[in-house]
């Protein structure tokens, strides 16, 4: 009878480990999270949508309007048109060379020469030396910046012939001339009385080598 005991629990013991083993093997793990690729994380966007704005309806201000400048300038060794194109960059100017038809030589620019072209030229005031190139409209310029050397103490000839051939209307017309040591004197009056047109201002001489923060401050000055 005992011995019958001891192997009915047996039996009963080992069909209970069965079903143990059975329910364990029925549920599968949960498979492992897989790493997110390089090119889906830079996909993605978690940043929150903006929330709807109502449309600009303002009309922007309209930007000053430039004004429109011109730099003519009348140079026979190249002294003068240095400075002009420095001013016509400052200014974003135009720019308007005055060419002799005839050039200037060496020889024509030798003032220790009696008979020199140039010589003769500014001993007579009724000179008028003739323009070589195209001529140019001033139509729409409100400000006019006019450059040459000084010879003999005043404004080359052929600015006169320049400044007697156009119209500057209302333009403001400003001279400056280069030169090795002496000012522009009365080559500004000069022009303006034979110009007849135009609101000179008073003009002033530079070096050859007169920097951008010189000429700067002389324009600012204007204004």
């Amino acid at each position: 009878m005992k011995t019958r005991l001891v192997k009915l629990c047996s039996l009963l013991l080992a069909l209970m480990l069965l079903l143990a083993l059975a329910a364990c093997g029925s549920s599968s793990p949960e498979p492992a999270p897989q790493p997110q690729s390089e090119e889906a994380a830079q996909n993605t966007d978690n940043t929150p949508e903006p929330a709807d704005t109502e449309p600009d309806t303002t009309t922007p201000e309209p930007a000053a309007a430039g004004r429109e400048v011109l730099v003519v300038y009348f140079s026979a060794t190249g002294t003068t048109r240095g400075v002009a194109e420095k001013i016509a960059a400052l200014e974003g100017a135009d720019l308007y060379e005055i060419k002799a038809s005839q050039e200037y030589t060496d020889a024509d620019l030798n003032w220790n020469d009696s008979g020199s072209r140039t010589t003769k030229e500014q001993g007579d005031k009724s000179v008028r030396p003739e323009i070589g190139s195209e001529p140019i409209s001033l139509q729409g310029y409100t400000t006019i910046y006019i450059g040459f050397p000084i010879w003999w103490g005043e404004e080359p000839r052929i600015m006169d012939t320049f400044v007697e051939s156009y119209d500057f209307g209302g333009a403001t017309v400003i001279p400056f001339c280069t030169s090795g040591s002496g000012g522009i004197g009365s080559s500004g009056r000069n022009l303006a009385d034979n110009a007849g047109s135009g609101n000179w201002l008073e003009g002033r001489r530079f070096s050859g080598g007169v920097s951008e923060a010189v000429l700067r401050a002389w324009i600012d000055g204007l204004k």
